[in-house]
């Protein structure tokens, strides 16, 4: 049976082609969305660029036929914009004539006409309204990754023979007969994805463990285990794993994705392995590091900021100046001896050019070659903003995404609509990515930090 699907304007703000999601049901817009998406078409940012594209495709549409009498989709379902029941009473606690209201009787005008409607929102009030007017509601679920435990971590235990390790210390090579053990403690062979991660454990030895890599083809030991990046060294397995991911080169990795909690040194050795890697003149894989911070006030205020550039976006590179701190005075006992100096060498690296920092909305549609660019807080990134900067990647950048899925500030977006998430699951698989997720445990910040993410 065919279902009838409201949809809110947010829904056309996160995802512009979300008309074309809903197969062969019918789909209706409320007026008061159309309205909405004009007061929002001459915003800055990524909400009013969704709005435009939003309102170009029903243009398109609209010389297609009535889109008040209804016009079919190439999905082979209709969209309608309807205009009717501005009449219909909602309860009195619902005050006022807002948008939302507005949207929520077209719902239940439909629905006392019989149709079999459902609400598509990513407002959670709205959701809550409507059940209060028994309107059967869901969330938005194109573009949605699994939950964020349920997530590629791009590593794996497993488990070989030692005959089989033994050759891998010699060769760097392991034959694909490595396992897993299951919840019944018996074996269950595993196909590895395209350069994910591995603690390989002896089946006899408890405390005999090897570090690997599907290379395609076999799991190859790990090559940067020998190198300290400007300095760091590398402190659990995962920092390990994380080390050998952004010391590839941009031809063999040109993007990385790091997820985790804070505190388990994501930016930090990024900034790390980007210096080493910029700064090496038997390396001088990059030009510079390019760094940006999504944030969701900033990317669509910061013309009204004071001053230029670099002093609007200050403000949020001091979490990458407090690494820089750390990078530059790598002897915990005589850091803050000396601030001063300290700092005049983080100012040379903005100086000269060799890091250097943008707002979000300035990145998207450039192409960026022989760059490490640096994207922190990818968690506030949505789908779309993601795949533009990704699929604008010019030769010789690499490009970094780091974040934590759970800590998330956009309103619209959560653990399995992020770009980050997004950007983790379109991209397993792919030879040209490396990704990592970091555990709790591995948490080097402080002991409280640590005790902190265990507990809360």
């Amino acid at each position: 049976m065919q279902k009838t699907y409201v949809l809110d304007t947010n829904v056309l703000i996160q995802s512009p082609n979300a008309l074309l999601s809903f197969e062969d049901n019918k789909i209706v817009l409320p007026i008061a969305v159309l309205e909405d998406l004009d007061k929002l078409k001459n915003d800055d940012g990524e909400r009013g660029s969704n709005s435009r594209q939003s309102i170009r495709f029903l243009e398109q549409l609209r010389k297609l036929g009535n889109l008040f009498e209804g016009v079919e989709l190439k999905t082979g379902g209709t969209l309608k914009i309807e205009a009717n029941f501005a009449s219909v009473e909602l309860p009195y606690s619902f005050q006022g004539n807002s948008i939302d209201n507005r949207i929520l009787k077209v719902c239940k005008g439909l629905i006392d006409q019989g149709e079999p409607v459902t609400l598509v929102t990513k407002d959670i009030v709205v959701r809550l309204k409507s059940q209060m007017l028994n309107i059967p509601t869901e969330d938005f679920f194109a573009e949605q990754s699994p939950l964020f435990e349920e997530q590629y971590t791009g590593r794996m235990k497993v488990f070989a023979s030692d005959d089989d390790m033994e050759d891998f210390k010699k060769k760097g090579i392991l034959p694909e007969n490595i396992y897993i053990l299951n919840d019944q403690n018996t074996k269950s062979y595993i196909t590895p994805e395209y350069n994910q991660f591995f603690i390989i454990q002896s089946d006899t030895k408890d405390r005999k463990t090897l570090l690997g890599r599907f290379n395609g083809k076999k799991i190859v030991s790990l090559k940067s285990l020998d190198i300290e990046p400007f300095g760091v060294k590398p402190k659990n397995v995962g920092q390990r794993f994380l080390q050998e991911a952004l010391m590839q080169d941009a031809d063999t990795a040109p993007l990385v994705i790091i997820k985790g909690p804070a505190g388990t040194a994501k930016t930090f050795y990024s900034l790390a392995a980007g210096l080493h890697q910029t700064l090496d003149p038997d390396l001088k894989g990059y030009r510079k590091i390019l760094i940006t911070r999504p944030n969701v006030q900033f990317d669509e205020e910061i013309g009204f900021l004071p001053g230029n550039e670099q002093e609007k976006i200050a403000p949020l590179l001091r979490p990458i100046i407090d690494n820089l701190e750390v990078l530059m005075d790598r002897n915990d006992k005589s850091r803050y001896q000396n601030e001063v100096e300290t700092h005049h060498k983080i100012d040379e690296l903005f100086e000269r050019g060799i890091i250097t920092a943008e707002a979000m909305n300035f990145i998207r549609g450039r192409s960026i070659t022989h760059t490490f660019l640096i994207i922190d807080e990818a968690q506030n990134l949505t789908p779309k903003q993601v795949k533009g900067i990704i699929t604008r990647v010019g030769k010789g950048t690499k490009v970094v995404l780091l974040g934590d899925p759970m800590q998330i500030d956009h309103p619209l977006l959560d653990e399995k609509t992020n770009g980050l998430s997004y950007a983790s699951e379109k991209m397993k698989g792919s030879p040209l990515c490396f990704q990592l997720t970091m555990f709790t445990d591995e948490c080097l910040r402080s002991p409280l930090a640590f005790d902190a993410a265990q507990r809360m």
